[in-house]
């Protein structure tokens, strides 16, 4: 109790003194040095499709990284972004599969049924199967693609698989949260199985590996036994920095000064991730790749405040759609922009890789209906303006609805009891309940145990369903206007009417005891077939089991998980 009346009393002291107010987006932390003339003279001409690495880290917060004034030292990251363009209007999603699958069809979720949480290993889920994806549009130019790293966009089906996704080749894991070690990922008590895998098959001779650097070596590998004259592409999704917090010793000495043991783990681990891309970075030069390569860096959704990520000085965390959940870290690193060593503040979506990437790897586009990203190259490269004008981060009708929202609310057009958040412009509308709201300062009260996740439960907010923000001018929303501005309000909601319009039914099925690891060799991977199990077809519902027979023979042992489940925390993301 005196614990969390002291962690009270810091914030409010530290709200009370003006801490909140500070310009923490001020030139030395963020923005450019002066720029030499000389760097703005044009790079070389496209002579031939780029080589695209594609960088995505998990659960990173946004003041993690060197250039936004972290305690944490990310020099390979803070060169890169500085010789490039960092993006400072830069959104992603608030938790692991959303994002991806952005990133991998350039629809937003309500358009491929992922509107709902994560697939979760258990569930006949995966990525939509109509769907065409970025790495298929690479190969159809051209390139060739190779996947390593975390999936977390389904394996029900062998279909599901990054390789019959449009990857050449895959090393990873295909749940969303293994050790790094032995890669070992439990769904539940007893629930537990191997996640690396090869190919199609399970990478036992790999275990004992830590990820991050056994993913660096992989992309070098992949490397060096490529042609530079011919154009590749490499998505590298790290597992750093996702819990479990693991890293070697080395690492952790360094910030042994640390007193709060998570963020201690956690600094650790962002800066071997450093390292791993910087030996990323040293092979592109090696083996020929780099004068003719584009690199983007991007997060996958905020830092998880209670396992040591900050977000500061926004709002908010991870599975929260305030700007500490959505807002991240992005930028472009490559001898090919035309315009180097700048911060660019347009607006940018994850959305927005694939319609870019494509077209820089002189792909087609036209046969490709529906997209709900837009190109934003020139923007990037060149400093014009971004074609896009507003993101909807999502619409969840499956989210808890919040308990004081309701239709009249809404102005009879939308009932704010349900979870979305859209913003147009410089306004940002969020309507049902967003998640954890409070601002939570890095490194506060670091001898109190947990006293990041006291700070971050001291307030739950006004009793209201509708908050509207000029994010231009208030980036850490700090000054709600939607009673200023109901016309504001109402336009917007408007616009979460038109997309939801759009939006195609959620898919989420019931888990199914036949993934359990002990039904697959102790590892996870496929078990359904095309006629066996719960199918999925474009946006339709789940289609019935077509085999009774099988599904009785289970029907104990289904209820028996299912009874499991239910004591799962709500939260594991």
């Amino acid at each position: 109790m005196a614990v969390y009346a002291l962690t009270g009393f810091s914030l409010v002291s530290l709200l009370s003194f003006g801490y909140l107010s500070w310009d923490w987006m001020k030139p030395s932390l963020v923005a450019d040095v002066a720029t030499d003339p000389m760097e703005k003279s044009l790079p070389p001409t496209f002579t031939r499709p780029p080589h695209i690495i594609f960088i995505l880290t998990d659960d990173q917060g946004y003041h993690d990284i060197g250039y936004h004034g972290s305690d944490i030292q990310t020099p390979t990251l803070d060169r890169l972004a500085a010789e490039g363009v960092k993006l400072e209007n830069y959104y992603i999603q608030p938790i692991c599969t959303p994002s991806r699958s952005q990133l991998i069809t350039g629809r937003y979720q309500i358009h491929t049924g992922l509107q709902h949480s994560i697939i979760r290993p258990r569930q006949p889920n995966c990525l939509p199967l109509n769907q065409v994806t970025l790495p298929q549009k690479l190969q159809e130019a051209g390139y060739s693609t190779h996947m390593v790293g975390k999936w977390h966009l389904g394996f029900y089906k062998k279909e599901c698989l990054p390789t019959r996704r449009g990857f050449d080749t895959f090393l990873g894991s295909l749940t969303g949260n293994v050790d790094y070690y032995t890669y070992d990922n439990c769904d539940g008590p007893g629930v537990c199985g191997y996640d690396l895998h090869e190919g199609e098959d399970v990478a036992w001779d790999q275990s004992g590996k830590y990820s991050t650097f056994l993913y660096a070596q992989r992309v070098s590998k992949i490397l060096a036994s490529h042609s530079p004259k011919e154009p590749i592409f490499i998505y590298v999704a790290f597992q750093a920095v996702h819990t479990p917090l693991q890293s070697p010793k080395e690492y952790i000495y360094r910030y042994r000064s640390m007193g709060n043991v998570a963020r201690r783990k956690y600094a650790a681990m962002v800066t071997c991730m450093d390292e791993a891309v910087k030996n990323i970075t040293w092979a592109l030069k090696k083996y020929g790749y780099y004068d003719n390569s584009v690199i983007v860096f991007s997060t996958d959704n905020g830092g998880q405040t209670f396992s040591g990520g900050s977000n500061w000085p926004l709002r908010g965390r991870k599975g929260t759609y305030w700007e500490g959940g959505v807002r991240g870290i992005g930028f472009v690193h490559s001898p090919l922009i035309k315009r180097k060593r700048r911060t660019s503040w347009a607006l940018v979506h994850i959305t927005d890789w694939y319609p870019t990437l494509v077209s820089l790897a002189r792909g087609n586009l036209s046969n490709v209906q529906g997209l709900d990203g837009y190109d934003v190259w020139p923007a990037i490269s060149e400093g014009k303006e971004s074609p896009r004008t507003e993101i909807l981060h999502n619409i969840d009708p499956l989210y808890n609805h919040a308990k004081y929202g309701s239709l009249e609310d809404g102005f009879g057009i939308w009932n704010t009891a349900v979870q979305a958040s859209i913003r147009v412009g410089e306004w940002k509308l969020l309507t049902g309940d967003p998640g954890y709201s409070d601002w939570i300062p890095p490194q506060t009260l670091t001898n109190f145990p947990g006293s990041w996740w006291n700070l971050e439960r001291l307030t739950d907010g006004p009793r209201k369903s509708v908050w509207l923000f000029n994010i231009t001018a208030d980036p850490y929303e700090r000054y709600d206007l939607s009673e200023q501005r109901p016309d504001v309000v109402r336009t917007l909601l408007m616009r979460l009417v038109h997309y939801n319009r759009t939006a195609i039914p959620v898919r989420y099925p019931a888990e199914n005891p036949r993934a359990h690891p002990d039904f697959n060799g102790g590892a996870w991977g496929p078990w359904a077939s095309e006629d066996d199990g719960e199918e999925w077809e474009g946006g339709r519902e789940p289609l019935k089991n077509r085999n009774k027979k099988k599904k009785c023979k289970i029907c104990k042992l289904r209820s028996f998980f299912r009874k499991l489940n239910t004591r799962l925390m709500s939260n594991r993301i």
